[in-house]
């Protein structure tokens, strides 16, 4: 194995101190512009890599971001990612991602790790098995940056970006009345998560709204996969009632529950007029196109990252609850679309 390079190692090769190669490193004025350039070449050549952990421990800040999604393969976690990135890259600082998948105990290990790499801030986005927030205590203890996006909690009591879900499902249930359903199945996230929890209540509050029956069978909680989907859309099928419309908390079920209804050859808006969550891009790719509510993803990593910033910025400030929230938006296509 290739022994590593050291700063003692540039040192040697240009006969100069290690601190006079530190320092050159570091841009600093007291070192000739001749010796940064040849410090910079040779460093080059002998493929050096400075030490983050050790100069973090030094100065006292990594210039590190730690960021937590409950999945990759969701477009709307992803494009907030990569807007918050940018962001943060232009001010500097580097982001670690990890992924929790979805497990409480990966979402703990997460934590653990980015605290362990010196981390100067973490961001996060809860799994949908957290209910115990003791390991997001440990970053409020360090004094370290939090900041949540989309899945939080107000018991954490920090900085929250999102959107509007209980507004959200007011959004979808009117348009579904407007379109002449009656009988409104929802296809849920777990109610023990903030965000799912708060559009089940939207539901609830807009049937009572438009004067429509509230039945229980007609709610189905879920992990809002596409065989999630699937198998609440085969449960609501075989009610001796069906829904007359179907508001899936999570694209991904959107679609589970459309490949059964095409399946059984219901359809799609005519019989059963379908929305789903989160304008993932295969929604517009399939036939019929699936309505769905836009999140304002790029708005949202942007302003995640300009959150963490100023906090970062002002060490005065103490963690406390901080919400941001964004109206909703609703994208309407075929699969709702039963008037023009």
């Amino acid at each position: 194995m290739k022994k590593k390079t050291t700063i003692k190692d540039i040192a040697n090769v240009l006969k100069i101190t290690p601190s006079a190669v530190s320092r050159a490193l570091h841009n600093h004025p007291r070192i000739s512009d001749k010796t940064k350039e040849a410090v910079k070449k040779v460093a080059k050549e002998l493929e050096y890599q400075p030490n983050q952990l050790a100069s973090a421990l030094r100065s006292g800040k990594s210039k590190l971001v730690g960021v937590i999604v409950p999945r990759t393969n969701s477009y709307f976690f992803s494009s907030v990612v990569e807007n918050m990135e940018e962001e943060l890259n232009k001010k500097g600082y580097n982001v670690i991602f990890t992924q929790s998948n979805e497990s409480y105990d990966k979402e703990c290990r997460n934590i653990e790790t980015l605290l362990q790499t010196q981390v100067d801030g973490i961001i996060a986005s809860l799994t949908n098995e957290t209910v115990d927030f003791s390991h997001y205590e440990k970053i409020k203890a360090k004094e370290i940056p939090l900041i949540l996006y989309d899945r939080g909690d107000n018991d954490i009591g920090v900085d929250y970006i999102g959107i509007d879900d209980y507004k959200s499902s007011h959004i979808v249930v009117d348009h579904m009345v407007a379109q002449g359903c009656k009988r409104i199945a929802h296809i849920a996230g777990y109610r023990h998560t903030r965000i799912y929890n708060n559009r089940i209540r939207g539901y609830i509050d807009a049937l009572e709204k438009h004067n429509l029956p509230l039945e229980k069978e007609l709610i189905l909680e879920g992990d809002l996969t596409v065989e999630g989907g699937r198998q609440k859309m085969k449960e609501l099928l075989k009610l001796p009632k069906r829904p007359d419309g179907v508001y899936a908390a999570g694209d991904y079920a959107a679609l589970g529950a459309l490949q059964v209804l095409l399946e059984n050859n219901v359809k799609v808006p005519e019989e059963i007029a379908l929305v789903g969550f989160s304008n993932e891009p295969f929604t517009s790719l399939v036939t019929p196109a699936i309505s769905t509510i836009y999140q304002h993803n790029e708005e949202i990593g942007k302003l995640v990252a300009k959150q963490f910033l100023k906090r970062e910025k002002d060490k005065t400030w103490k963690p406390k609850l901080n919400k941001i929230i964004l109206d909703a938006e609703l994208i309407v296509r075929a699969s709702s679309k039963k008037k023009n």
